[in-house]
């Protein structure tokens, strides 16, 4: 068997031997490209006392990348059981450096992972698996309390929803409200694309590779009157604000016309034209208006 310049036997090799076909229903599309999992670990930042979590590790690519860079620890979240036994083999070649978590990142607890990292400082990097990626992206972002337990987060995603993390209203066709949870709570910036081929299977759509770094002191503002804010807005994002507001301000027993003057927004601009300041400002006003 030939061997990987890490000392342990190519990708392509072991997933023959586990019998690793990726499974569309899991998300997995698996990167076998020494120099992009290594492009990405780079993108981490130096990892050398860092515990670095990973989620949907498969066959362990990015995560040998981590641990060749010099991760203190990677913390591999894997719910594929076919993928344990790969990855024992990788945690068997870096003695004390990986550890394996066998379940559902949308059920591992961040108690778990600040556990597991042992005092260590902790970064989220991973080829995210594509079902999920939002849905993690998002409880991350809403973390409570702030700053979160992870210092920064280097992600995969479709490169459309990348284009919707980093989005600002000159952006508007992808300005939503992903990009203003991301904007309100980190600094995001897209790194590089990844094209369809370097995966196995090829995905139908290119890939971005996204930073978000913590801000440490955000906007303030009630993160759930911000979220309903957000969902009302661009939930009728063609409509102006005295339109498309109007269920959000009932829900906080408040009059449409005074919440969107006392946020000093002007009532005829839509969701795609107010910056993240704007929606802080319209839940800080609902949040005093409301009384809570």
């Amino acid at each position: 068997m030939s061997l990987a310049a890490d000392g342990l036997p190519p990708l392509r090799e072991v997933v023959a031997a586990h019998g690793l076909a990726a499974k569309k229903s899991l998300g997995q599309n698996f990167l076998f490209d020494l120099n992009l999992t290594g492009r990405i670990a780079r993108a981490s930042g130096p990892l050398e006392g860092i515990a670095v979590v990973e989620i949907g590790p498969g066959p362990g690519g990015l995560t040998r990348a981590l641990l060749a860079h010099g991760a203190r620890k990677v913390i591999a979240i894997e719910r594929d059981e076919r993928c344990l036994a790969a990855l024992a083999e990788i945690a068997a070649h870096w003695p004390g450096r990986l550890e394996i978590i066998a379940g559902d990142a949308l059920t591992t607890a961040p108690e778990m992972l600040v556990a597991a990292a042992q005092g260590a400082p902790i970064r989220i990097c991973a080829n995210l698996p594509y079902n999920i990626a939002t849905v993690l992206l998002t409880r991350w972002l809403e973390a409570d309390p702030w700053p979160p337990f992870y210092e920064r987060l280097t992600l995969m995603f479709q490169r459309e929803v990348a284009l919707r993390i980093v989005a600002t209203p000159a952006e508007r066709a992808d300005y939503g409200r992903l990009a203003v949870l991301a904007g309100w709570r980190a600094r995001a910036r897209l790194l590089f694309d990844v094209p369809p081929a370097a995966f196995t299977p090829p995905p139908k759509v290119t890939s971005s590779v996204v930073e978000l770094i913590p801000r440490e002191r955000p906007e303030p503002c009630d993160g759930r009157l911000l979220s309903a804010a957000t969902a009302a807005a661009f939930g009728q994002r063609r409509k102006m604000l005295r339109q498309s507001l109007k269920a959000f301000a009932a829900a906080q027993g408040v009059e449409l016309a005074a919440l969107i003057d006392a946020a000093g927004l002007d009532p005829t601009r839509r969701a795609e034209e107010i910056d993240v300041a704007g929606f802080c400002k319209l839940a800080r006003a609902a949040e005093a208006m409301s009384g809570r």
